[in-house]
């Protein structure tokens, strides 16, 4: 359908512009969105294993170390607990005084009493008795300390 051009009434013969008669088309453009779109997808994809880091252990070395099945229960202990007092139990920042309620939170399934702790090899013996003094009061009977193999 042909646009008209209707000139104003009160134009006094000189042409100005006259206002459209006719439908508009007012569409969004997708391309560019669906452009975008991908981009922040693949922003995203690349940066989200980026944000998952865990908590950073050094720990020590041992001779006779062993292979720990994966289904156990872990108590990180980072070096950041001289500071913060808090550990990583089960996956879970807790501060040490709410470490033994945490432990009797557990499902009495999953509870086997049996913790293994990755300390950092510059912490303290101090600090590693405070650790196991909390998971006593807690009731665990079992904890082991997660070293690494030397190296060749």
């Amino acid at each position: 359908m042909p646009k008209v051009m209707a000139s104003a009434p009160n134009a006094g013969g000189r042409h100005q512009r006259g206002r459209r008669i006719g439908p508009t088309l007012s569409e969004i453009n997708v391309i560019p969105l669906v452009d975008v779109m991908l981009v922040l997808l693949i922003i995203f994809m690349v940066a989200a294993p980026m944000l998952q880091r865990g908590v950073e252990v050094h720990l020590p070395v041992a001779a006779k170390s062993q292979e720990i099945p994966a289904e156990r229960l872990y108590l990180d202990l980072p070096l950041s607990y001289r500071t913060d007092k808090r550990v990583t139990f089960n996956k879970e920042n807790v501060r040490l005084e709410f470490l033994a309620e945490r432990i009797h939170q557990l499902p009495q399934n999953e509870a086997n009493r049996q913790v293994f702790i990755r300390s950092d090899k510059a912490l303290s013996v101090q600090d590693l008795i405070d650790v196991l003094d909390a998971l006593k009061a807690g009731g665990i009977e079992t904890a082991g300390i997660v070293t690494d193999p030397p190296k060749r």
